[in-house]
């Protein structure tokens, strides 16, 4: 998962309470169950997982919310491992002790790195447990199918954390494209530059690799962890339910590295899917400032767009207006507060997942995409030494020309090659149909 803060209006180094959270409690019908409080384990208390922590501890009460483990093979630098201790919490080096030595919870948060996702929510659901597992889902496609076997077969439910798909801004965005109020949609446009330093390719073990030590794929890029929110949303605004994403079709990607990674830190790259929309997105860490995300949406009707603004704008054929506010202006912790409620019920259900806004099969097309963007450009492409220059004030490295490029890329809605840059290569076209493994698609 991004080991980033996030992105929220909360001030640094707080959670907000209950009572400040913008729809999370207020809209949800989360009450203390008959048979007691909802009980929860945390996978991974650093990183990410230390701000699920924080607001389980200071956003729940006790009647609704009991924290009974935390799981984490590496526990001593949290900064929230204190707290823990404070509240008597046991800490387990792994899920499968804490079920052999605890028994059982309601919800497992799992917040740990991307190649531990699957195996651990699978363990989660086997032993009754519901899941909230971080995004992205999984490294590849086939591990994506494998849970949603498990889970399917288990009768539990797993939520996947696209914090925006939980938003009131894009739920209300994709319940009036699903109405058809725009017509028919027609492509697509994503532009998000942010710079990383080099610490940042050196916060974990796997950073930038494609393989973990021990040979497990974790794609760690820039498509597979800022940026995967914004791939993903893209997708999922074309759903054809509110639960689902639009599904891949083929693929042509462009993928370079700044830094001296194994993987690519700059990408550019066009999907359509078996609708025929056009998806073209344009991201990079290897950039001198944060600019984005923006994203232009065309429909027949309409254009939707946002980024000019802090918040998503619809304008018609005729000039008419109708805003959906900032998806970043609910709580990014949204998502647990759907997953505690719906563990809250203490059913299984057939098909296991009740009241899944975003589950595996809809977060399944960003990882098809991001298998289909390295199997289109397998070998990364360096960007010219003569390019390169150092951030001073973060210890980065940025492209010089870069950032105008993409944002020319996107506003002509063109790959780079297309555009004849001197130092740009057009990746192979990619047949996502039935894209079932990776690499290469098929078994």
């Amino acid at each position: 998962m991004e080991n980033d803060k996030p992105k929220s209006s909360t001030p640094s180094g707080s959670v907000p309470g209950a009572s400040q959270i913008p729809g999370s409690r207020r809209n949800l019908k989360i009450s203390a169950h008959g048979d007691g409080p909802v009980t929860v384990v945390l996978v991974n208390i650093n990183g990410y997982g230390q701000y699920y922590v924080k607001t389980l501890f200071d956003a729940f009460p006790p009647s609704v919310v009991v924290p009974v483990a935390a799981v984490d093979p590496d526990p001593d630098p949290s900064p929230v491992l204190q707290r823990i201790k404070a509240r008597n919490l046991p800490v387990f080096d792994s899920l499968d002790r804490f079920y052999t030595e605890e028994g059982k919870a309601d919800l497992v948060v799992v917040a740990s790195p991307i190649h531990c996702h699957v195996p651990q929510s699978c363990i989660a659901v086997e032993h009754g447990s519901c899941v909230l597992c971080e995004k992205p889902v999984a490294a590849t496609v086939q591990e994506v199918d494998n849970l949603i076997t498990v889970k399917e077969r288990a009768h539990r439910s797993v939520h996947i954390g696209y914090q925006w798909s939980y938003s009131d801004a894009i739920r209300a965005l994709k319940a009036d494209i699903l109405s058809g109020l725009f017509g028919k949609p027609i492509r697509l446009r994503m532009l998000y530059l942010w710079p990383r330093d080099r610490a940042y390719y050196h916060r974990n073990d796997y950073a930038g690799k494609q393989k973990t030590a021990d040979g497990q794929w974790v794609l760690d890029s820039v498509a597979h962890g800022a940026m995967a929110h914004d791939i993903h949303n893209m997708f999922y605004l074309l759903g054809d339910t509110i639960e689902t994403s639009a599904v891949p079709a083929t693929l042509s990607a462009e993928l370079y590295r700044a830094y001296p990674i194994e993987n690519f830190d700059t990408a550019a790259c066009r999907v359509m899917t078996t609708e025929g929309v056009e998806l073209l997105f344009f991201i990079s860490h290897a950039v001198p400032e944060k600019y984005g995300p923006f994203f232009v949406f065309e429909f027949e009707e309409a254009v939707v767009a946002y980024g000019n603004e802090d918040e998503i704008v619809a304008t018609d054929r005729n000039g008419e207006e109708k805003r959906y506010g900032s998806p970043f202006a609910t709580d990014p912790f949204r998502k647990l507060f759907y997953a505690v409620e719906e563990a809250d019920s203490r059913t299984s259900v057939p098909d296991g997942s009740r009241s899944v806004i975003c589950g595996p099969e809809a977060a399944r097309a960003q990882v098809v995409c991001v298998n289909g963007m390295q199997d289109s450009m397998p070998d990364i492409i360096a960007l010219p030494d003569r390019r390169l220059r150092p951030q001073i004030s973060s210890e980065g490295l940025w492209v010089e020309g870069l950032a105008e490029t993409w944002t020319t890329c996107y506003e002509r809605g063109r790959l780079p090659h297309e555009m004849n840059i001197a130092w740009s290569e057009g990746g192979k076209t990619v047949d996502l149909t039935d894209y079932r493994w990776f690499p290469g698609g098929k078994p």
